[in-house]
């Protein structure tokens, strides 16, 4: 017989990308007696890796616990970049319910449509929350139109439609259910979540049943599984079995050695666990997203819907130019293919391939930002290797005509920019779908544009607005291909010799382009120091110095005066190499290359 257990509430807090979410889950965990009165606490103490502080995103979902008024309520903050989808769409398992964060300025933007969409399809309750009410240029009530409108868009069901708003600033801790109301604490936010959440419901006389729906990864225990109880009751020692919907033939019987219940931002031990308890379980070794565990008297697992497939690859390989080795701990492809193989176990967008070769792996992931975290990763941690530039994955479909991945791209500019945008997508096979003016006075505007097009494209664009336009983008399924599209315009400034660069040499070689380097970096024949002003590649001797003679001094040098050089982040570098160019990532450097580094085997192959 099916119960509901009122002492509980599982809810994960959704939304776009920078509207508040990490904050909001801060106030709960204060606000519910987690911290002491005295303790110092950190700004989004949920970002726990330093990429998500730096960088203000949160990357994997995390889980935290708080109690209010004897009921124990369980958050789970989930990313809200489209790159980290996948993270999203599973945890949703979890919960009975959502929080969609809105920004009173921004509303509703497509991340928001696309974590909406996923609740309303497993028909989650939702409460909408408009955070940032104390901006100067907030607009709450055209907002809750917006939220409204993509309710009736997404087809949400009355009971759906019939949401409670609440009006909320993270940020200052308080949360009103009407704007006239003085604000307070949040809660009025505890109140509505106790109210419209539903209460988690299952058997407790049944078989055990818990899906896993997160993995995560500690060196000393391995692998621990986060999942929800949905039927029986779960306790240490207990013998399952290890199930799979989408892998029929998976059975494996296994015990639970250590179980664990979340409570604040730290664990738990338990002994045993009811229905509807969020719990993490360690020492099972080979345990995945998507499992279920059973009492093995009836193996029955919980359907669940598989994980968005990747839709960018690199290849990731050892690095072989004459620096090689000289900056990194870990050099060899067994370190490399170790690390890639280690990533497998958290992160599931993300497959990685052996090639012909035992030196490249070919990596696939979500998108540019998912791949360029792990690389981060990789080199903070002592890696060092050599990638190449990011290429789309193609399909083909039953009549054999080649299919490749579309996004949807929203871009928020002013309005003097809009023609130059306009034009540089649709250089890159971008179709225009809409143009609205917002209520600032900027455009917005829609694109439908294969996701190869977008690959290097934001540095140009930010170049290309001044920095002013904000680009979002969702993925949209496969498309017919749209023929070839030139990425770069110009070409690579390429080292001729060996050596250290020098001023004098640098400055006869600035008058070509932008350069990426400065007097005294080593530099190898074959490696990229700058950007041609013109479309073809052009070889210099940057380390030639001037030859001195009885008549010239080598004081006449020091009039030489250098631009200072275009120093490329990861992302940027990322986005400059072509398809002939390898990205060289130590701990310390960055190196662009090409690929052949002998400029007469380079000139045979071009041709």
């Amino acid at each position: 017989m099916k119960i509901k257990r009122e002492d509980v509430r599982n809810v994960a807090i959704i939304a776009h990308v920078d509207h508040g979410k990490t904050t909001l889950v801060d106030e709960l965990l204060k606000q519910s007696g987690v911290f002491r009165e005295n303790q110092e606490v950190q700004e989004r103490v949920m970002d726990s890796n330093d990429i998500e502080r730096e960088r203000g995103i949160t990357i994997l979902s995390k889980n935290t616990a708080v109690y209010y008024k004897d009921t124990k309520i369980n958050i789970i903050d989930t990313p809200g970049h489209a790159d980290f989808g996948g993270e999203v769409e599973r945890v949703l398992k979890m919960v009975n319910g959502v929080i969609l964060v809105v920004d009173a300025f921004e509303g509703a933007m497509p991340q928001t449509k696309f974590v909406l969409k996923k609740a309303l399809e497993l028909d989650l309750h939702v409460i909408v929350c408009i955070n940032k009410i104390d901006r100067p240029e907030a607009r709450p009530d055209e907002v809750i139109d917006e939220v409204l409108e993509l309710l009736m868009d997404l087809d949400a069901s009355d009971e759906q439609l019939d949401c409670p708003f609440l009006y909320a600033s993270a940020k200052r801790g308080h949360a009103v259910l009407d704007l006239n109301d003085a604000p307070h604490n949040m809660e009025p936010l505890f109140e509505t979540i106790l109210k419209y959440i539903p209460a988690p419901e299952g058997d407790p006389d049944a078989g055990t049943q818990v899906l896993i729906s997160t993995i995560d990864y500690n060196e000393y225990v391995g692998r621990i599984g986060v999942g929800k109880v949905d039927n029986g009751i779960i306790s240490v020692n207990q013998e399952v079995v290890i199930v799979n919907h989408h892998d029929p033939d998976k059975k494996k019987k296994v015990k639970i050695s250590k179980l664990y219940e979340f409570d604040g931002l730290s664990k738990t031990e338990v002994s045993s666990a009811s229905v509807g308890s969020i719990v993490a379980i360690s020492g099972i070794s080979d345990i995945h997203i998507g499992d279920t565990l059973c009492s093995p008297d009836n193996p029955d697992p919980i359907p669940f819907q598989k994980i968005s497939e990747p839709t960018i690859a690199m290849h990731f390989m050892v690095n072989d130019s004459p620096l090689a080795g000289q900056e990194g701990k870990y050099v060899t492809s067994r370190h490399l293919r170790e690390r890639l193989f280690r990533e497998l176990n958290t992160d599931v967008s993300l497959r990685v391939e052996d090639t012909d070769t035992t030196e490249c792996f070919k990596v696939s992931g979500r998108g540019e930002l998912h791949l360029s975290v792990l690389i981060e990763n990789m080199r903070r941690e002592g890696y060092e290797f050599a990638v190449s530039k990011a290429e789309v994955l193609y399909h083909t479909d039953e009549r054999g005509k080649l299919q490749e991945p579309m996004e949807i791209a929203y871009i928020d500019v002013p309005e003097e920019f809009s023609g130059t945008v306009i034009q540089k997508l649709s250089e890159r096979k971008g179709e225009l779908q809409g143009m609205s003016l917002a209520s600032d006075g900027s455009t917005r505007l829609e694109f439908h544009i294969p996701s190869r097009g977008l690959i290097g494209f934001r540095g140009e664009f930010m170049t290309a607005t001044k920095g002013n336009g904000i680009i979002n983008t969702a993925f949209d399924g496969y498309g017919p291909y749209k023929g070839d599209i030139q990425y770069r315009k110009q070409g690579s400034l390429i080292a001729f010799e060996s050596g250290d660069a020098v001023t004098y040499g640098l400055f006869s070689a600035q008058d070509r382009g932008t350069l990426f380097i400065g007097p005294g970096e080593k530099v190898y024949a074959g490696m990229v120091i700058g950007q041609n002003g013109k479309a073809e590649d052009i070889e210099l001797n940057v380390c030639k110095t001037k030859h001195l003679t009885n008549t010239r001094s080598s004081s006449a040098d020091e009039a030489l005066k250098l631009t200072p050089p275009r120093v490329l982040s990861l992302e940027q570098a990322l986005e400059f190499i072509d398809s002939d160019e390898l990205l060289e990532i130590t701990p310390a450097s960055l190196r662009i290359r090409k690929k052949i580094l002998d400029s007469r085997m380079r000139k045979r192959e071009n041709r």
